[in-house]
């Protein structure tokens, strides 16, 4: 085999180990990494200790419309506007590294992990499809994930207006996309967080 085809390979390796350290779907690893199935399932098993779940990716907009949903999807989406925007990052390594200050941030602020690595792939597919766009609130002018066929002249987000059910099923703590010109709050290296962690007595954020 040929050196380059050695470091070529490698790196696959290291970002596909990556990836399912993020929590990334099978199908996801096998989109993004040019290595086989069978590799896949191998690694996988190595890193994470089990069998990848089985199953077909979530393929519906409709859930980053939820109101918790959606307000972990239009932070995650701010973050990795604000990456592509302002660094070289494109493609999956500005997924990933979205996604790794989106986890640093629910670490800083004790907030539950809402958003799953593979949704957040997904939510930035739907975008780069034109399925869901991102609009600003009338009322914060923070930036919100909405359907791209939908009406958002007079967009209010689900925090300035919070529906009447929402958070009555167990204490909420909501995170609030940047605004303005997309600015992203300064996040500190996260050590040993794990995604999906609850931590009780989490702060309001402002």
């Amino acid at each position: 085999m040929r050196r380059g085809s050695v470091v070529s390979d490698a790196k696959q390796v290291q970002l596909a180990a990556e990836l399912v350290r993020l929590g990334a779907r099978l199908q996801v690893l096998e989109s993004e990494t040019g290595l086989s199935r069978e590799r896949l399932l191998k690694l996988y098993k190595e890193v994470r200790g089990v069998s990848p779940p089985k199953g077909m990716l979530p393929f519906s907009t409709d859930w980053f419309m939820s109101w918790m949903p959606n307000i972990h999807a239009s932070l995650f989406a701010d973050i990795h506007r604000f990456l592509t925007a302002n660094t070289g990052a494109r493609g999956i390594e500005a997924v990933a590294k979205s996604y790794r200050l989106y986890l640093e941030h629910l670490q800083v602020h004790q907030l539950e992990c809402v958003l799953s690595f593979t949704r957040a792939w997904s939510l930035v597919r739907f975008i780069e499809a034109r399925m869901l766009e991102i609009t600003a609130c009338n009322e914060c002018s923070g930036h919100y994930v909405v359907h791209a066929l939908e009406l958002h002249r007079d967009y209010v987000c689900g925090i300035c207006r919070v529906p009447a059910r929402a958070g009555k099923t167990r204490k909420t703590v909501v995170p609030r996309p940047a605004n303005g010109a997309g600015a992203v709050p300064a996040i500190p290296p996260a050590s040993g967080f794990a995604p999906g962690r609850v931590r009780k007595g989490a702060p309001t954020l402002a």
